[in-house]
């Protein structure tokens, strides 16, 4: 596969979740994280990258660094021509 994105863990998590995911060749990369009403609540990942296997940790705070509610939030990786998405759960 061109690009994998692992479901998260801790999942659910209440304080901090780690998300990794590999890329087969070097790529532009975004990782965004997503409320279900399909609005952007935190960009994590923005930039080039090598190939290779990557782990970015999410605490649960949106861009401004407020703390999020409760609820399921997508994870969305677009690399390599490819987008890949999961769900995760925050509970406080």
């Amino acid at each position: 596969r061109a690009v994998s994105l692992a479901q998260s863990y801790r999942n659910p998590f209440n304080s901090a979740t780690t998300i990794d995911y590999e890329l087969r060749s070097a790529s532009g990369v975004v990782l965004e994280v997503y409320d279900l009403s399909g609005q952007r609540v935190r960009r994590l990942v923005d930039h080039y990258q090598e190939g290779g296997r990557y782990q970015v940790s999410w605490d649960g705070l949106d861009e401004t660094g407020d703390p999020l509610s409760s609820g399921v939030y997508l994870m969305r990786l677009q690399a390599l021509s490819r987008v890949e998405t999961r769900k995760m759960m925050l509970m406080k």
